[in-house]
C-alpha cells in the first residue's frame, strides 16, 4: 500500500507541475508577447527550455518546501503520504480555479497552502516560524519590492534615454526582451520546479526511498521537464491579464519588468532560499513600470481582483486539502 501511495504521489506532482507550468507560463511570456518582441510560440518555446535549465541550477528552494512548512517525522508513514498527496490536490484545484477565470495567482502559494491545509487535518505539526520567516515575509516585501524597484529603473530609463528617437528605443527594447524574457523563466524553472522536487522527495524520504538530504538526478529531470512541457502548452487566459489587461505595455517597460522579476527571483532562490511567487514579482513590477506614466495607467480594477486572488491562495488551497485529508484519510486506510 505504501509504494502505491508514493507512485501516486510522485504521479500526482508531477501532475502539479504540469499545472504550474501552464498556469504560470505567462509569468515569462506576457509581456514580450503583449509588445510583439516575440511570438507567443517562439516565447513559449524559450520559456520552455529556459525552464527547464533553471530547475537544474540548484535545490535549496526544494529543500526549504520538504523541510520547512509540515513536520513529518514524528508521523506514520501512511499519514506522511495522504498528507502530502491531499496537499497536492488542493493546490491543483486551486490552480485549476484561478486558471479558468484569467487569475494570475501563485502556485508555489497554493502548494504551501495545500501542505498547511493538510498537515493541520492529518494533525500533524507545523512550522509556524518558519513559515512566517520563509513564506510569510518573502510574500508581502517580494512583491513590494518588485513595485518599488520597476519604478525605479523604469524612471532611470526614461531619463537616460529622454534624447532619443522612440522609434529607435522601441526597437532595441524589443529586441532585449529576448534575454529579459529567458532570464525571467530561468528564474521560474529555478523557483517553481524545485517546489515539486521539494513534494516529491518528502514522498520518497518518508518510506526511505532518498536518502537525507540528497535528491535523486531522476526527481531533478523529471520536474524540469513536466514543468517545460506544461509551460509549452501555455496558459492564453492568465497571458492576456498580465500581458493586456493591467496596462497596455511598450517593449522598455516590459524589458524592465521581466529583468527585475528575474532579479527578485535569483536572490530569493540562491540568497534567501525562499519560494517566493514568479506570479506575485512579475504583475508588481508591471505595476511598477506602469505607474511611471501615471498612477490612473494602471487598471487598479483588475489589479484588485488579482489581489484578492493573491490573499485567498493559501486559505482556499489549505481548505480544499484539508476536506481531501478528512475524506481520503479513512479510505485509503
Amino acid at each position: 500500500m505504501e509504494a502505491a501511495l508514493v507512485v501516486l504521489v510522485v504521479a500526482i506532482a508531477l501532475g502539479f507541475d504540469y499545472t504550474n507550468g501552464f498556469h504560470d507560463a505567462a509569468n515569462a511570456i506576457a509581456t514580450s508577447v503583449s509588445t510583439r518582441a516575440l511570438t507567443p510560440r517562439v516565447a513559449l518555446a524559450m520559456a520552455a527550455v529556459m525552464n527547464f535549465v533553471g530547475a537544474l541550477l540548484g535545490t535549496e528552494v526544494a529543500e526549504t518546501i520538504a523541510t520547512s512548512i509540515v513536520d513529518l517525522q514524528d508521523a506514520s508513514n501512511h499519514t506522511a503520504l495522504v498528507v502530502v498527496l491531499c496537499a497536492l490536490i488542493g493546490a491543483i484545484a486551486w490552480n485549476l480555479i484561478t486558471w479558468w477565470f484569467g487569475l494570475p495567482s501563485s502556485s508555489t502559494h497554493s502548494l504551501i497552502g495545500g501542505l498547511v491545509g493538510a498537515g493541520l487535518a492529518g494533525g500533524l505539526p507545523i512550522y509556524g516560524q518558519s513559515i512566517i520567516d520563509k513564506v510569510v515575509l518573502p510574500m508581502v516585501f517580494s512583491p513590494l519590492i518588485g513595485f518599488v524597484l520597476a519604478y525605479l529603473v523604469m524612471v532611470g530609463v526614461l531619463w537616460i534615454f529622454r534624447n532619443a528617437s522612440p522609434s529607435r528605443v522601441t526597437r532595441r527594447f524589443r529586441i532585449a526582451q529576448t534575454a529579459s524574457a529567458a532570464a525571467m523563466a530561468l528564474g521560474h524553472g529555478l523557483q517553481d520546479a524545485q517546489k515539486t522536487m521539494g513534494v516529491i522527495y518528502m514522498a520518497l524520504a518518508t518510506v526511505g526511498w532518498a536518502s537525507d538530504g540528497v535528491i535523486p538526478l531522476w526527481v531533478k529531470l523529471a520536474a524540469a521537464g513536466a514543468i517545460s512541457l506544461g509551460t509549452y502548452s501555455g496558459g492564453w487566459r492568465i497571458m492576456r491579464t498580465l500581458g493586456r489587461r493591467i496596462i497596455e505595455l511598450d517593449p522598455a517597460r516590459g524589458f524592465v519588468a521581466e529583468s527585475v522579476s528575474a532579479l527578485v527571483l535569483y536572490a530569493n532562490a540562491f540568497i534567501l532560499h525562499a519560494p517566493v511567487s514568479t506570479t506575485h514579482t512579475i504583475t508588481s513590477a508591471i505595476m511598477g513600470v506602469g505607474a511611471t506614466r501615471r498612477l490612473s495607467a494602471v487598471r487598479w480594477g483588475v489589479a484588485k481582483n488579482i489581489g484578492a486572488a493573491w490573499v485567498l491562495t493559501i486559505p482556499a488551497a489549505a481548505a480544499v486539502a484539508a476536506v481531501t485529508t478528512w475524506i481520503l484519510h479513512p479510505m485509503l486506510g
